[in-house]
């Protein structure tokens, strides 16, 4: 018999009850020049609107709220090229938690700066020659602490979750027949947390991840029907989703759900950028840009109903996106 699947969708309603009145309800927008270039409708679920520019708040709150109050004062530590950083710091300060972070000595500036400046301590490190895990599993270990994963925990993926809950409810409100819904991908967590509920409350709705081209490892898992690997020395301008696998967890979940995986090029996500800027009038980061960059190519299945794409986060470095923005189209 197959092992159990780490979370179930009562996981995530009780996430919900739990970070109710912490979290933001983000908006499900819709755009007129995203519907016409789509040829369908399409609402946007846009989490940058969320505590600290990205969905990472919802599960780190899930997460950090359960700890034992005789665990906390040894604090947490995590890892994170960014927006966990922020999502784990900001929900400690709110419980009264101490945190430290282990991020990439090449992460955005703009994400160091607001990871530091929620009270969190911040470890460096090279992501081309150290182990961000093996530096933080040590670390928790020395201090007692409670380790915090980006994405392969039970309460983090069912606090992601939540968002599907949120979409279901908003999309019913807004009077839309959903039947596809892509979702931006890279350990898998936020994919796997909302497939998890919506399969459950409306399982007519395909479920797609998307990821860079050059970290498909999802997609080609999906295929495979196990865990793959990214080709070592790979690099996209999508810091936020640049894991080098599928989750342990969270893995088994996408493969019992999803349907099949689509990825995005690089120059594909800075043009979702240009035209979430220009036509949509939203500032998006590159990791949060890929499913809107999917269904701008017409990457996404043809569909006879509604579609709806999660755009995850907005924390851009601000250098990096003049420049995309001063790209011309090719």
């Amino acid at each position: 018999m197959p092992a159990p699947l780490a979370i179930d969708a009562e996981d995530v309603r009780s996430a919900a009850r739990l970070i109710a009145g912490k979290a933001v309800r983000t908006p499900l927008l819709e755009f007129a020049p995203l519907n016409d270039r789509v040829g369908r409708r399409v609402l946007v679920k846009f989490e940058g609107a969320q505590h600290t520019g990205s969905f990472k708040f919802r599960g780190a709150y899930n997460r950090l709220a359960r700890i034992a109050p005789e665990d906390r004062a040894a604090g947490v530590v995590a890892w994170s090229s960014g927006n966990h950083a922020q999502g784990v710091a900001a929900a400690a300060r709110l419980l009264g938690i101490g945190a430290t972070i282990v991020m990439p000595a090449d992460a955005p500036a703009i994400k160091l700066a607001n990871t530091r400046a929620l009270g969190a301590e911040i470890i460096l490190y090279d992501r081309l020659t150290e182990s961000r895990e093996a530096i933080a599993t040590a670390m928790a270990a020395e201090r007692g602490a409670t380790l915090v994963p980006s994405y392969d925990d039970p309460h983090i993926i069912a606090g992601q979750g939540t968002i599907g809950l949120e979409i279901l409810e908003q999309a019913a409100e807004a009077g839309a027949m959903l039947t596809q819904l892509l979702v931006n991908c890279g350990g898998g967590g936020l994919v796997s947390g909302i497939a998890t509920v919506v399969t459950d409350m409306a399982p007519g709705i395909a479920i797609h991840s998307v990821e860079p081209a050059t970290f498909d490892d999802t997609a080609r898992s999906l295929a495979s029907g196990r865990r793959e690997q990214v080709a070592e020395g790979a690099t996209s301008i999508c810091d936020a989703l640049l894991s080098p696998s599928p989750g342990t967890l969270t893995f088994p979940i996408n493969l019992a759900l999803l349907d099949r995986g689509l990825s995005v090029t690089d120059d594909q996500v800075k043009a979702a950028m240009r035209f979430a800027f220009a036509a949509m009038k939203l500032v998006i980061e590159p990791g949060g840009a890929v499913s809107l960059a999917a269904i701008l190519h017409g990457l996404a299945p043809a569909t006879a109903g509604d579609s709806a794409i999660v755009v995850s986060g907005a924390n851009v470095d601000p250098s990096l996106y003049a420049a995309i923005l001063g790209e011309a189209e090719g």
